[in-house]
C-alpha cells in the first residue's frame, strides 16, 4: 500500500500523460511553488498554468514516470517527456528528477532537475551544441520561456 503522497504524485503525472492540466493543477496548493532550470521561480496560478501552456502545445508528446516516493512532508520521482519542440520542429527526450514538497494532501513546491544543456542540444541543434552551455544562451532560453507563459496567461 502505497503513500497518499506518492498516490498524488502518481495522480500528478497520469494527468500529464493525458494532458491534462487541470487535474494536474489540482494536485497543487494554491501558492505552490514550481522551478526548474528554464522556469526558475513560478508560484501560485503561475505554475498551474505553465503546465496549461505546455499541454495545449504539446506535440507528438508521451511521458513515462517511476521511482515515486513519499512520506507525509517530500516526495520524489523520475520522468521523460517525448515531445516535438515547436520552434524547431526537432524532438527532445527529456529526463527529469522531480522534488515535492506536502502540505495539506496537496503539493506546496516541486522542482524538476535536468541538464540544460542536454536540452538545448536537442531542442536547437547545432546552436544548442555550440552555445546551449553558455549563460547568455541558457537566459535567453528563460527570458523566451518567461515571455511565452505571459503571453499565454494574458490571453486567458
Amino acid at each position: 500500500m502505497s503513500h497518499p503522497n506518492a498516490d498524488l504524485i502518481t495522480r500528478f503525472y497520469s494527468a500529464f500523460q493525458q494532458l491534462d492540466a487541470e487535474a494536474m493543477a489540482a494536485c497543487y496548493a494554491t501558492d505552490v511553488r514550481f522551478a526548474d532550470p528554464v522556469f526558475t521561480d513560478l508560484r501560485g496560478r503561475e505554475a498551474a498554468d505553465m503546465w496549461r501552456m505546455l499541454c495545449s502545445r504539446a506535440e507528438d508528446f508521451s511521458l513515462t514516470f517511476d521511482s515515486v516516493q513519499a512520506d507525509d512532508h517530500v516526495g520524489s520521482a523520475r520522468w521523460v517527456a517525448t515531445y516535438r519542440f515547436s520552434a524547431t520542429g526537432r524532438q527532445v527526450v527529456n529526463h527529469i528528477q522531480a522534488r515535492f514538497a506536502f502540505h495539506n494532501g496537496l503539493i506546496v513546491e516541486h522542482r524538476d532537475h535536468f541538464d540544460l544543456w542536454r536540452w538545448t542540444r536537442q531542442a536547437l541543434g547545432s546552436k544548442g551544441w555550440l552555445l546551449g552551455w553558455a549563460p547568455p544562451v541558457q537566459g535567453a532560453i528563460r527570458r523566451q520561456a518567461a515571455r511565452g507563459l505571459a503571453q499565454f496567461r494574458a490571453s486567458r
